[in-house]
């Protein structure tokens, strides 16, 4: 019988949101597979526990991966951490679980600390439809191609970003997005310093020139506005029916095809048509 992947979070700097479910795991499984285990080895000295432990992470996961599978189908129990946050979210334990997908083995997500719901919910803006976006490309003009396809997102966009990158990161967003776009910058979640920043791109940009900015960021950036629904030209639709006519479509069919395209009413069309 095939044993158990587990998906543990780990604090993203409050070591109290550590939740006792997160621990109880931690001490139940064979073993942990561990982004670095010198990080988590500190982690499980804080709880007291003693676990053996493979390394797993972005380097070595072609490999790596498919070994921790083969101990899941031989029966043990394996719990994966990252440094910091939920696994296989920006990560490549998403690799991991599709590989344990594949092999019918089950997976089970433990809810715990996630620094884009946490900067999400703290950022002011509409958080009902949001799209996680992750770290951007190091690549100035992937960087740049990849915010062009989301120049007319209409949902809430979320970014990881380093301090050193920050600056030119905000000055793509402002060339792209617009200057007074808001912005919630979220920088050290959870611990000592932790501060939320609400402005809009071009302050932002300003603020980053004058204090250089320091730890890790969540980048909560505001979708662009609904584009306002042109208004369809009744003369015109009505003449793409008479053309469709002509093509050998029935009336009915003629209205329902040239009401879908010009993005007006059927019926509109149709008693138009018939001189109402």
């Amino acid at each position: 019988m095939s044993g158990k992947l587990y998906l543990v979070p780990t604090p993203i700097g409050n070591l109290g949101d550590i939740s006792r479910r997160m621990a109880d795991t931690m001490a139940e499984v064979d073993f942990l597979a561990a982004e670095d285990t010198r990080v988590t080895v500190k982690l499980l000295n804080h709880l007291g526990l003693k676990k053996p432990m493979v390394s797993y992470h972005r380097h070595n996961f072609a490999t790596a991966g498919p070994a921790i599978v083969q101990r899941l189908l031989a029966g043990e129990s394996c719990a994966l951490v990252t440094d910091a946050g939920t696994p296989a979210i920006s990560d490549p334990g998403e690799d991991l679980v599709a590989l344990c997908a594949q092999h019918e083995i089950e997976v089970e997500a433990i809810p715990g600390p996630c620094a884009l719901i946490c900067a999400l919910s703290a950022s002011g803006l509409p958080t009902a439809r949001f799209t996680f976006e992750g770290f951007l490309p190091q690549n100035k003009k992937n960087r740049r191609a990849h915010l062009d396809s989301l120049r007319n997102e209409q949902r809430t966009m979320i970014f990881y970003e380093a301090p050193h990158k920050l600056e030119d990161t905000l000055e793509d967003f402002v060339a792209v997005f617009g200057p007074q776009r808001r912005i919630a910058l979220c920088r050290e979640l959870t611990k000592l310093h932790e501060e939320v920043v609400r402005t809009t791109l071009a302050q932002a940009v300003e603020d980053c020139t004058n204090r250089p900015p320091r730890g890790e960021y969540v980048l909560v950036v505001e979708g662009a506005e609904e584009a306002p629904v042109e208004q369809a030209d009744p003369q015109m639709a009505l003449q793409r029916v008479e053309q469709l006519r002509g093509e050998g479509l029935s009336l009915k069919e003629a209205c329902a095809k040239a009401a879908e395209e010009f993005g007006t009413k059927k019926r509109q069309l149709y008693d138009m048509s018939l001189g109402k």
